[in-house]
């Protein structure tokens, strides 16, 4: 591909020249479409102003012989011109995106606080027993663990015990809760929420006639379950052992339940200082070089493409490999590479991802950090990517030596990578697995900072035909498919997905002013606490009649990313 060397509009060329590939008939049929399509246009259809002017002059002429008056009428005729203006003017703004960040952003903060109605903890001697929870998975799947597990001990009345994390998954990490997360500030910091202790204490255990209950419960249990099936043997065994616990709690729950899944996630699950230091090194090492940068998860490692059961041209190689890994799940479906394809369940190749993120618009200058394990095929299935994005970063470049200590650890490099992603000014995930669930919802959490996952259903599609079409129409595709995949406010909405994903409960909307209280003490009036659906430009208020103009509190909110240019938008 021509895109990866020279300036950004040398590489542009050579793309477009790369996707030249139409042949003449085709431009053929697409002109008599053109003119065929140009043809029927000359059909204009009867406006509604039209319309609501002929209905009005027949019912004043009505009123003249009945005394009615069309005043009603008019008033709706008028609404109905103006929603029609409206929308026009909607499909105007909807024509540009920044691509680096979402312009209604500064609308929404994180919002997690505890409600006044929200009983305290109760203590360890008062509450019901003690909860071991037995982590599952990677570092991403065990904080999903992590965090239902605090949530079920507070509907339990439950002592929580610092969950264990899983040394036996595909990654063979060894590293237990305190290597990688701060505990103490775990504790303390939900203490007014749950009562967590780091073990069950020995005067407990020498007491229990019968050593600790252990039980798996279904994915997605209610809390009537836990309440019905668990608590009755937690009051009678005084320690209950959850094992594989990840989303092992319903998605939709109470309000208060939903929020303490947040200060869980967003704020108790803080990586230990070593982490966390290094982290942040390399953010720095990054922003010494760009102002502004993207992190791509491309999650194309072996265990990834096994479970997805796709195939990417290997071989008999690959389907051998990968077969013999896809063994490990026994429940897996047998499943047809194609068909899996077109569902848009197998991760884009990472020449598909560079692809997609050049005809959104950025360009061969973008700087790139790449957040992953080791890649299946190495640096040949990275290279088309690198040529795509000539600056190109991975914590192994970053910071070789200081990394050393981490190398033997999959859950700390995870934990690297987790850090520098969050930090990113866009963040790209490749697949709809843990780790791009989990960032994704803090993203939004933090402000909407601009998140992409690729439509993989339409790109996939539009990746198989792409020789047969030229870059500029590959590239208008790929930006009408990713409406509503760029980490817009708009696309959360309640009930949607995954709550780790979408966490409507905890993301509000910034207070109102009343245009005319510029001048009066600046008092504010919050109309909207939780963000289902829409940009928030403009809300009616329907006690007075008023229209509302919503502005930014600097006082608090979200972050905000680096300033835009105008080469910065994704434009139809």
């Amino acid at each position: 591909m021509g895109g990866g060397g020279g300036g950004g509009g040398c590489g542009e060329m050579g793309i477009a020249k790369a996707w030249r590939y139409s042949t003449f008939s085709a431009k053929l049929a697409l002109e008599q479409q053109h003119k065929h399509v140009c043809w029927r246009s000359q059909k204009r259809p009867i406006s509604w102003s039209i319309i609501c002017g002929l209905m009005l002059f027949c019912l004043g002429l009505i009123s003249l012989f009945t005394g009615h008056v069309a005043s009603d009428l008019e008033w709706y005729s008028q609404r109905l011109v103006k929603r029609s203006l409206y929308s026009k003017l909607d499909m105007g703004r909807r024509a540009s995106i920044n691509i680096w960040k979402s312009e209604s952003s500064k609308f929404y903060y994180g919002c997690s606080k505890k409600g006044r109605h929200f009983a305290s903890a109760v203590r360890e001697k008062s509450s019901n027993g003690y909860l071991l929870i037995a982590a599952s998975g990677g570092l991403n799947q065990q904080r999903t663990g992590i965090t239902e597990a605090v949530v079920v001990a507070r509907i339990l009345n439950a002592t929580l015990v610092v969950p264990e994390l899983d040394h036996h998954s595909f990654w063979k990490d060894d590293s237990d809760f305190v290597n990688i997360f701060d505990v103490d500030w775990f504790i303390s910091s939900l203490a007014k929420d749950v009562t967590i202790v780091k073990r069950v204490p020995d005067k407990v255990m020498r007491s229990m006639e019968k050593p600790p209950y252990t039980m798996r419960v279904p994915r997605k249990s209610t809390p009537e379950y836990y309440l019905d099936q668990v608590l009755p043997i937690l009051l009678r065994r005084r320690v209950v052992q959850l094992t594989k616990f990840d989303y092992r709690l319903a998605n939709n729950i109470d309000e208060e339940l939903q929020k303490l899944r947040c200060r869980v996630n967003y704020h108790a699950l803080r990586f230990t200082k070593p982490i966390q230091e290094l982290g942040q090194k390399l953010v720095l090492r990054m922003r010494k070089m760009t102002n502004r940068f993207i992190a791509v998860h491309l999650r194309f490692e072996a265990d990834m493409l096994a479970f997805s059961g796709c195939y990417y041209g290997g071989g008999e190689k690959e389907r051998y490999e990968l077969g013999e890994i896809r063994k490990r799940w026994a429940t897996l479906p047998d499943l047809t590479p194609e068909g899996e394809r077109k569902r848009g369940k197998c991760p884009l190749t990472p020449h598909e991802v560079g692809l997609m993120l050049r005809a959104l618009g950025f360009g061969n200058e973008t700087y790139l950090y790449v957040a992953s394990g080791e890649i299946y095929g190495g640096e040949e299935t990275l290279q088309p990517l690198r040529e795509l994005f000539p600056n190109f970063y991975t914590k192994e470049m970053l910071a070789s030596e200081e990394l050393k200590p981490f190398l033997p650890y999959s859950s700390r490099l995870a934990a690297i990578d987790y850090i520098v992603s969050d930090e990113s000014d866009v963040f790209v995930t490749n697949n709809n697995g843990n780790m791009a669930k989990i960032l994704a919802g803090r993203r939004r959490y933090m402000g909407h900072k601009r998140t992409i996952r690729p439509n993989a259903k339409k790109l996939s599609a539009l990746f198989m035909a792409r020789n047969k079409m030229d870059w500029d129409t590959f590239a208008k595709k790929v930006k009408s498919y990713q409406r509503g995949f760029m980490g817009e406010p708009d696309e959360m909405r309640s009930g949607r997905g995954e709550f780790h994903e979408f966490p409507y409960s905890c993301v509000c909307h910034k207070p109102f002013k009343y245009p005319d209280d510029e001048n009066n003490n600046n008092e504010q009036v919050t109309l909207v606490s939780r963000a289902y659906i829409g940009s928030g430009s403009e809300w009616e208020n329907k006690g007075s009649n008023s229209l509302q103009r919503l502005k930014e509190n600097p006082g608090e909110g979200p972050v905000t990313l680096g300033d835009t240019n105008d080469d910065g938008f994704l434009a139809d």
